[in-house]
């Protein structure tokens, strides 16, 4: 048994250790929002966080996630509501066939938990790895920016 945090929750799958982390989420513990995409850790499909940080899945053995915090899609929103990134994504029609999508919005996710003002060229570096075949490059990006603007606010609403 291997002993995960998934989504905030501890998870023991029965895996082996060296399987990859994005087989045993969608696999084992059936969360299926993550893709499977080129199995190289090249285009970005499997993107997923692990402490915070976006990392490919496909290429990262289970191993690496034992005592640490994994992040799927279905747990990026802290509640019933969606992400600011999620709902931008909503906001900006950004999916065409949505297959890359949850990818998109990890990698995006992570660049605005450490950089909560991108600027334009921020966003082109953290999104460069992640591939989409419809080319909604354009809509990606403007739904960054757009979920960049939501967190701020949101930010400076909290701390007044």
């Amino acid at each position: 048994m291997v002993k995960i945090t998934l989504n905030g929750q501890p998870v023991s799958l029965d895996a082996d250790p060296a399987m990859p982390l994005l087989y045993a989420i969608r696999d084992i513990a059936q969360l299926t929002g993550t893709k499977f995409g080129c199995g190289l850790g090249l285009c970005g499909a499997c993107t997923v966080h692990i402490d915070g940080q976006a990392i490919r899945s496909c290429v990262t053995p289970l191993s690496s996630a034992i005592d640490k915090q994994v992040t799927t899609i279905e747990g990026l929103s802290e509640d019933t509501s969606l992400h600011p990134v999620q709902q931008a994504w909503v906001d900006n029609k950004v999916p065409q066939c949505g297959y890359c999508q949850a990818g998109q919005m990890m990698s995006a996710a992570a660049l605005l938990a450490s950089n909560p003002a991108p600027n334009e060229q921020d966003i082109e570096t953290a999104m460069q790895g992640n591939i989409c075949r419809c080319g909604t490059y354009p809509r990606i990006k403007k739904a960054i920016e757009e979920a960049a603007g939501v967190m701020q606010s949101n930010k400076k609403e909290a701390s007044s």
